[in-house]
């Protein structure tokens, strides 16, 4: 059904078909008629940070900000959903036009900028949702206007609001569309910002009488050298997981189209390699004991077949959704499975 909305969506503005398309996946999932989307995928359960997932496939955070559509998402057969970027109080987020296709590199280019309801709306949805099938992640950032410094202070009151409704919470700390933002990536300001929501976590655990993981977000731009630094600081301060990677700015793989210039951070299909990459060299720096999530590319299950030989425990769509829709999610699972079973039957002698 899907192939058959794209080309009408795809005639519309990015942003007004992104709200058509949750809306009418939402109507179809209020009247159980969701599977014309797609068959779920098998199970394949697969545990990371002290959780256990129905499948490895999650759908990343972006699509739904503010927690609206949680039960239709998850009834498409997604392992676990995230949502957010969520921040302290409601901000419109950038000017529009804010989001561009490209098509022919099947990619995206966004600079939404954590448009949101805020934290105490995302709340109220969460608790409305019913929350049947997989897992919750939420991922939180800072308003546009708190300054660097204070960041802290937003991220601290989203952890405190979302934690007990969370399955994991994740740290944006690598969205290009907020100035300044990436600069809390740097060492100092990482082992500052991540130490006292670590602190936090704890405090909170002992409060509500369990744990709730919490995972950093990395960008895919970072040096070598900044690579190093993002996991000293991650596992010296013992994080329970790391994304890699949010969007790019780099725009070297689809030079020459009319959206290249356009400010905002570039997704899809020519982020696969680069974000690998980091992802890669992220679990050769990291302990073995901090799984990885990897994101950004997954076009098909190939991909997120390669992201799990690069070292991720658990793959994430979202510009690969938009393209391919919600039989991407089972190729995914399959693939993996397939790529996981591989040693035992190559193992198997010849009869």
């Amino acid at each position: 059904m899907y192939g058959l909305a794209r080309p009408f969506l795809f005639a519309l503005e990015p942003e007004r078909a992104h709200r058509l398309g949750l809306a009418s996946m939402e109507a179809l999932h209020r009247v159980r008629l969701q599977r014309l989307l797609g068959a779920r995928p098998r199970p394949f359960p697969t545990r990371a940070f002290g959780l256990d997932f129905p499948n490895p496939v999650g759908l990343a955070a972006g699509l739904d900000k503010n927690g609206e559509h949680i039960d239709a998402l998850l009834a498409l057969g997604f392992g676990f959903v995230e949502i957010g970027t969520v921040t302290p109080r409601a901000q419109p987020g950038n000017q529009a036009p804010r989001m561009f296709r490209l098509p022919q590199y099947r990619a995206l280019i966004n600079r939404l900028g954590f448009n949101n309801n805020g934290v105490d709306a995302l709340v109220r949805n969460v608790e409305r949702a019913r929350r049947q099938g997989g897992l919750l992640g939420i991922n939180i950032g800072k308003n546009k206007d708190t300054p660097n410094e204070s960041a802290v202070t937003d991220y601290l009151h989203c952890l405190e609001r979302v934690y007990p409704l969370a399955d994991y919470v994740t740290v944006n700390i690598s969205s290009p569309n907020t100035a300044g933002l990436r600069e809390l990536q740097e060492e100092q300001a990482l082992r500052r910002l991540v130490g006292e929501l670590r602190e936090a976590q704890e405090r909170l655990a002992s409060r509500h009488g369990r744990r709730v993981p919490l995972l950093v977000k990395v960008a895919p731009d970072l040096s070598d050298e900044d690579i190093d630094a993002a996991a000293r600081v991650l596992g010296d301060l013992s994080v329970d997981g790391v994304i890699a990677t949010n969007t790019t700015v780099s725009r070297i793989a689809v030079q020459g189209h009319r959206h290249a210039a356009q400010a905002g951070g570039l997704s899809g299909e020519p982020l696969m390699n680069k974000s690998t990459a980091v992802l890669r060299m992220l679990r050769t720096r990291l302990p073995d004991g901090i799984p990885l999530i990897g994101v950004g590319g997954v076009m098909s299950g190939a991909d997120a077949a390669k992201k799990t030989a690069a070292g991720a425990t658990l793959v994430q769509l979202y510009t690969g959704l938009v393209y391919r829709g919600p039989r991407l999610i089972g190729e995914c699972v399959e693939a993996i499975r397939r790529r996981k079973e591989a040693p035992s039957r190559g193992n198997l002698p010849n009869l």
